[in-house]
């Protein structure tokens, strides 16, 4: 940390002991004292170093966010070191978090003195020496360009925001990740941190606050888009001796990373969203509960807390207002249920996490019975916008209903996997298409799982939906934490839906009978669906029975189930009988996957005329399904065959076949 930063805790440097008339503007990069010409002049000198405008040396940073480490960056990271090392080269090596492009990981960032800033990726360790030579004064490797921060202004050089994933975004919670060294605080105050969270203390009451927030039109980005503002002000109404606030980091749903990359990149803009929200509902103790499953988001954001309580950001009489706030870190064991706010609250007071029947709602009676506001990171993170900006800038981006933006993990079949931040209103087309390159390897679109394991999967005909709380439940789908799971003409949307609903019945906490034996039961049925006759468990009538019932038997678990999660279970089902219906009768009736993706249901057969005798086929079979020997045609015997595919995979003439 600067010693600028820390004489400014303790005295203003102009006015001696006595403390800065304006301390907020000195801890957020403004004058030093706004009557000293010098001292403007300086701290404006101090936000250009620390956000790397003016440097004599080159400084290279490398995204080592879990999704960067995953693909190699420590590798990288080490081969940098080496390479500056054995050059005897002057440069700064810097880690950040996710730039979000995931599969151009590693991603590594170059800053030139009196020339900008470039990303470049994948950046191996085997590239090492070539980024070196280029921090060096050397040549710009351009097949690892991504782009340059900013104007180009380079012949050939390219703009990271013309590359097609960053072109149609709005930044606004990820502005800084993959920008920012997250460990340190100075670089989160250049870049105007913690400016909202002090202008409120100064200038503004709890009350108004919540009116402000009400104003934006914010709403919960957790799945269930209840307005924030509102929330607050029941429990700012509430009358207590104590009150809780608690950011949900707990993202459990298969393909969702947005949590964790927020917390990794950028963990002051929660911390100072969560200081904003527990003022405006007089909160004097918060916590954030994340999965342990995020050991470097924990870290990132103990480290973060431990700075923000030295500058005097977080504890007591924070920034000399009176105002107390102790953030702790509860991590959770990773069950999917605790993403519920009932049972979140269940696990931090020691108890097994299971949803409660509300009302009571949390706002009223919740941690150990008190008033507790619980919002999730992503609607935290928007809050030093909201307040630093005004609500109506925020509620300029976005819909009517739906006002701001909306960060989504997009993974599946696609060319460009990675983190994506859209102005609400987008429409799914522009995400899948244009942002993410649509589907790789050249295959056909099927269908995007949007909302994790509780949403629904949006067919090729409703690409045109715009991403908002309204239009996705129109189709049946919804909006949920931000997951947007990709699928080619190789899914088979009844596996699929079997899939997801063994993950929800995996997770079910068991209390409430609908949700508990209810999933089961639609799992048995999609099981028998989707497996051989000898395998279904089942005899026909009872599996007809199951299968004309199992609407019915969805929609009952919908009504019936005590929390949200238990209520939008059978979704997966819901969505795809009614988009892709073709699928589950050629499952029920004829015994068939279409799109091949039902091992079990696989018919595979040899072509004569295609098949040489090389018995690879042979070879690869782990049951001793196919018959033949060398030179003649081969056969396979249907009986013992499982459909793995492995003969698929080893014939070189293209002779086996899926019938």
């Amino acid at each position: 940390m600067t010693d600028r930063l820390r004489q400014t805790v303790r005295y203003c440097r102009h006015t001696g002991e006595t403390p800065c008339p304006d301390r907020v503007a000195c801890l957020t990069g403004g004058p030093l004292c706004r009557e000293d010409p010098a001292g403007a002049a300086a701290a404006a000198d101090w936000v250009r170093r620390v956000r790397r405008e003016t440097g004599e040396k080159p400084v290279i940073l490398v995204g080592t966010g879990t999704c960067g480490l995953a693909a190699g960056a420590g590798a990288t990271l080490a081969a940098l070191n080496v390479e500056l090392v054995r050059r005897k080269q002057e440069a700064e090596l810097v880690e950040v978090g996710c730039l979000g492009l995931c599969s151009s990981e590693p991603i590594v960032d170059l800053v030139l003195p009196g020339r900008g800033r470039y990303s470049f990726g994948p950046v191996t360790a085997a590239d090492a020496g070539r980024i070196a030579e280029a921090a060096g004064g050397g040549e710009i490797p351009a097949d690892l360009l991504i782009g340059r921060h900013g104007p180009s202004g380079e012949a050939d050089l390219p703009a990271l925001a013309d590359h097609p994933f960053f072109r149609s975004q709005t930044r606004i919670v990820l502005a800084n990740c993959g920008l920012i060294d997250p460990s340190r605080i100075e670089e989160y105050l250049a870049r105007g941190g913690y400016r909202a969270l002090g202008e409120t203390l100064k200038n503004r009451t709890p009350a108004e606050v919540c009116s402000l927030v009400e104003a934006s039109g914010l709403r919960g980005r957790g799945g269930g888009g209840f307005l924030t503002g509102k929330k607050w002000r029941i429990a700012l109404e509430t009358t207590a001796d104590r009150k809780f606030l608690v950011g949900n980091a707990d993202e459990g749903d298969p393909g969702a990373f947005m949590d964790r990359a927020v917390i990794e990149g950028d963990p002051h803009r929660l911390l100072e969203g969560m200081a904003i929200a527990a003022y405006a509902i007089r909160a004097s103790k918060a916590y954030v509960y994340i999965r342990a499953e995020y050991p470097l988001a924990i870290r990132r954001l103990k480290e973060a807390i431990r700075q923000a309580e030295e500058l005097g950001l977080l504890g007591s009489n924070i920034l000399d207002s009176g105002f107390n706030l102790e953030i702790a870190v509860k991590t959770g064991a990773g069950a999917f249920v605790c993403g519920e706010e009932t049972a979140l609250i269940g696990s931090i007071e020691g108890k097994r996490g299971m949803p409660r029947p509300r009302p009571p709602y949390p706002a009223v009676s919740g941690l150990f019975g008190c008033p507790t506001v619980v919002n999730n990171v992503e609607t935290l993170a928007n809050l030093p916008d909201v307040l630093g900006r005004g609500p109506e800038k925020f509620r300029a981006v976005g819909t009517e209903n739906s006002a701001g933006t909306k960060v989504f993990a997009l993974s599946g079949k696609i060319a460009r996997t990675g983190l994506v931040e859209v102005a609400m209103g987008t429409r799914l087309e522009e995400i899948v298409f244009e942002i993410g390159g649509g589907v790789a390897g050249g295959k056909k679109f099927k269908a995007v799982q949007i909302g994790g394991p509780s949403g629904g999967c949006v067919p090729v005909q409703h690409l045109g939906t715009e991403v908002d709380y309204v239009s996705l439940k129109t189709i049946g789908a919804m909006m949920g934490s931000g997951g947007l799971v990709v699928m080619d003409e190789d899914t088979c949307m009844v596996d699929v839906a079997r899939f997801f609903l063994e993950f929800i019945q995996r997770e079910s906490c068991g209390r409430c009978i609908p949700c508990r034996e209810g999933t089961r039961q639609l799992l048995r049925t999609l099981e028998s669906i989707t497996s051989r006759r000898e395998a279904a468990g089942l005899n026909p009538l009872q599996r007809f029975q199951s299968v004309i019932n199992l609407k019915k038997l969805a929609e009952t678990i919908k009504d019936a189930s005590l929390c949200g999660l238990g209520q939008s279970s059978p979704n997966p089902v819901l969505s795809t009988l009614n988009f892709f219906r073709e699928e589950y009768e050629a499952h029920v009736y004829e015994r068939r996957c279409p799109s091949g993706g039902c091992v079990e249901l696989r018919t595979l057969r040899i072509d004569p005329e295609k098949c040489v005798g090389c018995t690879a086929c042979v070879a690869r079979c782990p049951t001793g399904a196919i018959k033949g020997t060398a030179k003649k045609m081969h056969y396979i015997l249907l009986e013992k065959c499982v459909g793995c595919g492995a003969c698929l995979e080893a014939c070189r003439f293209g002779a086996v076949e899926r019938e």
